[in-house]
């Protein structure tokens, strides 16, 4: 019987962390779901009102990777009033010929902010402009800090601003990153938080919109990472029709629980749907951006083909 390997958190973050490595290995999975042969089914998700409270199962088998990922990931967002992260779970890695679990990955949901990020990081390098300096992250948590960690990892950022609906955590952040080396300040208002932007990121949990649809101008880029819930809601839908560019990682899930699904409910858009994916685009399938004043949005609802390879790539560093 062959062994299964069990990594604890510590182990994983001692193993793999934000870098152009693992932004790479994200950009590929997508292309990946463009070029056709993953089996990727809806994310089995279920949502509890009253802890405020949601969990997801995702996976994805993807040809030509020896195994792929079934992830459990829970997203409790009251809990840091208790000193607990919103997020945690795990993933268990079974083999794609026998599929008998081969790892369990115990992160804690470490695997799971590290895979967001980066694709955070994939649509800023294929949708925004390649000389996008100045970044607005809506939102002051864990993600908020990632995603701005991988932006520097593809756009020559120089400054940044930070809005949360905690003013506190805001200037916390902001602090912090600003010791890093980026200059970045908190802003009350999310208006002027965003104005002087070349991208803007979403990544919180809200259920009402957070940025309007006046507030875009000509050659903003915009990801929205937080609306994975049927719940969820953290664009004006006007911004869809707004945007020159509307880009999802997937059309199936943005359309049932990113904010495809709100726009569409306001009957802003309509089917037929006629958006390309992330992939398309990283495929050249899809022009993407084609000028300088174009406003794109990225909707990313988080998909199974990155958990699998993350995880491919995890047991890849540690064998």
């Amino acid at each position: 019987m062959s062994e299964i390997r069990v990594l604890d958190e510590q182990t994983l973050r001692g193993t793999v962390s934000l870098d152009g490595a693992l932004i790479d290995v994200i950009e590929r999975a997508f292309a990946g779901l463009a070029q056709g042969g993953v089996v990727m089914p809806p994310v089995l998700s279920m949502h509890l009102p009253d802890a405020n409270g949601e969990v997801d199962v995702k996976t994805a088998y993807v040809p030509g990777l020896p195994g792929f990922a079934v992830k459990i990931s829970p997203g409790f967002f009251d809990n840091p009033s208790r000193g607990l992260p919103s997020t945690s779970g795990l993933m268990v890695v079974l083999s794609a010929e026998t599929g008998r679990v081969q790892a369990v990955l115990l992160d804690n949901g470490y695997l799971t902010d590290l895979r967001t990020a980066a694709a955070g990081g994939v649509a800023a390098r294929w949708l925004s402009r390649k000389d996008a300096r100045r970044a607005a992250i809506f939102g002051a948590g864990m993600q908020a800090k990632l995603q701005l960690r991988a932006l520097r990892l593809v756009r020559p950022l120089d400054a940044a601003t930070i809005w949360a609906r905690d003013p506190a955590k805001a200037e916390a952040l902001a602090a912090e990153m600003s010791q890093t080396g980026l200059p970045t300040r908190a802003e009350a208002d999310p208006q002027a938080a965003l104005a002087d932007a070349d991208i803007i990121v979403t990544t919180t949990p809200a259920s009402q919109p957070i940025l309007q649809a006046d507030w875009l101008r000509p050659g903003q880029h915009v990801t929205a990472m937080g609306s994975d819930q049927a719940g969820k809601n953290e664009l004006d839908p006007r911004c869809l029709d707004r945007a020159d560019l509307y880009v999802a990682d997937r059309i199936s899930q943005t359309e049932a629980m990113g904010e495809l699904r709100a726009a569409l409910a306001a009957g802003i858009v309509a089917p037929p749907l006629d958006f390309p994916e992330l992939g398309d685009i990283i495929t050249k399938r899809h022009p993407g951006r084609v000028g300088d004043d174009q406003i794109t949005i990225a909707d990313l609802t988080g998909t199974g083909v990155q958990d699998t390879a993350i995880a491919s790539h995890v047991l890849a560093l540690v064998k």
